[in-house]
């Protein structure tokens, strides 16, 4: 097959901004163009200017920014009937916008959109109408996504084979193919595929523009202006989910968290010796990078490989790469998971090799909990702490006994190490993970933390939810001071 060059055509701002949970101010909508524009795709479409305030406004503020690669595209539809095009409304606020391109929707089926499934004939001579009055691109859309592959090729390949002016396709994901369909109408002489980041969108979403350009480019061989912006795709993709502030998708072809994790000992030694056994690319290609997870399907690749991307060199001392292997695989028996919480697996390596030693010593903590007459629930923590031999005793108040345990800690580990006043809780998970035991189950609880820079997990698992999230807690400070202070070790 010939290579050949596809425009791509984004419309995360209008399609993607129909999913259910996501609602984009006009700052986010114009950050998000920006972050297009550096992606280098070749439309933007910014909504349908006269239907709301917002996208009025998107059209007159995009102006403004230096969009030096895309053009800016506004949606709309054919002239009412019983109007003349100077009289409607909806045709006036398009011209209205400014707009670089364009895009019209229109029906080819008296019913709804699947004019070429119904009556192609018709379908067919609606389009050439459309070429006759100047259309400069027919982009075939699979409005209610129930198209498979094979429909979409032979359609698309139909069309272009029957008129000059190109073609361009439109799929949604309601049987899950759009991405897949997509790729066929490529291969069936499509030259433009219209998609949204993280193939958000109404319903089930659209084509995955993360998933498609890396497709069309690696896969394919053809070509498109995004290619040379590859390397910044998963940064693209994690950008646009915070901004729509939706959860990044961590199983996402290319982009997602766990597109290049490998949690199985084989699959791990075999990685090591050619990473073509179990990757198809290279993740840096996408902007992405591998995860090798620490579970109980660990071998002793695993731990050699994580160790390696921390910096230590554990390869040649088999009885060490045993023991981790080993307190690793014990404390996942007991509930503990490292895959989410890499702070508290660096700490077990840091400490296997006698580069990290606690930085606090644990001496008890009581708590509190009581409810005055307003029925206002009050937690107290009081904790005992000892630091290079100087005790330290104190108590704080907190939402909850959890943040009591956190404040309290916190206050009597601030006058010894003041850099702990940068970090804070970023996110916290409590799961059950035994429940037939009900009250007397053990629970998992997974803290994250940040300084603001860096983002660290760690883990704690108990009976009690209390003590959980106090180890959890305790190794996510250890893990920050020991990164802070490397070269410091202290009792």
């Amino acid at each position: 097959m010939s290579k050949k060059i596809i425009s791509i055509y984004d419309t995360t701002l209008r399609d993607g901004a129909q999913t259910v949970g996501i609602s984009l101010s006009i700052q986010d909508k114009l950050n998000i163009a920006k972050i297009l524009n550096w992606l280098k795709v070749d439309f933007i479409e910014g909504g349908w200017p006269g239907s709301n305030p917002k996208d009025d406004s998107f059209f007159s503020e995009v102006r403004k920014l230096d969009i030096n690669h895309s053009k800016i595209a506004a949606f709309g539809s054919t002239r009412r009937k019983g109007f003349k095009c100077s009289e409607d409304t909806i045709l006036q606020s398009l011209v209205n916008s400014k707009a670089d391109v364009l895009t019209i929707v229109a029906k080819t089926w008296d019913f709804q959109v699947d004019g070429n499934k119904a009556n192609s004939d018709y379908s067919l001579q609606c389009i050439e109408k459309a070429c006759e009055a100047g259309a400069d691109m027919i982009v075939l859309c699979d409005t209610n996504g129930g198209t498979l592959p094979s429909e979409a090729y032979k359609i698309t390949s139909s069309v272009t084979s029957k008129i000059k002016t190109p073609v361009g396709g439109h799929f949604h994901n309601d049987t899950g193919v759009a991405v897949a369909n997509s790729m066929y109408a490529v291969d069936g002489g499509a030259v433009s595929i219209q998609g949204t980041i993280n193939g958000y969108g109404e319903r089930c979403g659209n084509c995955d523009l993360t998933t498609f350009i890396p497709n069309l480019v690696l896969k394919m061989g053809h070509d498109c202006s995004s290619k040379s912006e590859l390397q910044h795709l998963t940064e693209v993709s994690r950008f646009v989910s915070e901004i729509a502030n939706l959860p990044h998708v961590e199983n996402s072809p290319y982009v997602g968290d766990n597109a290049f994790a490998h949690k199985g000992g084989i699959h791990v030694s075999a990685l090591q010796k050619d990473s073509r056994t179990y990757e198809h690319i290279d993740p840096a290609l996408t902007g992405n990078r591998r995860k090798v997870m620490i579970s109980e399907l660990s071998g002793k690749s695993n731990v050699e490989f994580k160790a390696k991307e921390l910096g230590i060199d554990i390869e040649g001392d088999i009885n060490l790469s045993k023991k981790v292997l080993e307190k690793i695989k014990n404390l996942e028996e007991k509930g503990f998971q490292f895959e989410a919480a890499e702070g508290s697996f660096e700490l077990i390596i840091r400490e296997a090799t006698g580069e990290y030693t606690p930085f606090f010593k644990f001496l008890g903590f009581r708590m509190i909990t009581e409810m005055d007459e307003s029925n206002k629930l009050l937690c107290e923590a009081t904790i005992k702490v000892e630091v290079g031999g100087q005790l330290e005793h104190t108590a704080a108040n907190g939402n909850g006994p959890v943040d009591a345990i956190d404040n309290a800690l916190r206050k009597a580990l601030t006058k010894f190490y003041p850099e702990i006043a940068q970090m804070h809780l970023a996110d916290y998970k409590v799961r059950v993970l035994d429940d037939n035991n009900g009250t007397a189950s053990s629970v998992r609880v997974l803290i994250d933390q940040t300084d603001g820079v860096d983002h660290w997990g760690t883990v704690g698992v108990s009976t009690n939810m209390i003590e959980a999230s106090w180890m959890a807690l305790v190794d996510g400070i250890e893990f920050m001071l020991y990164k802070k202070r490397k070269n410091t070790v202290k009792n």
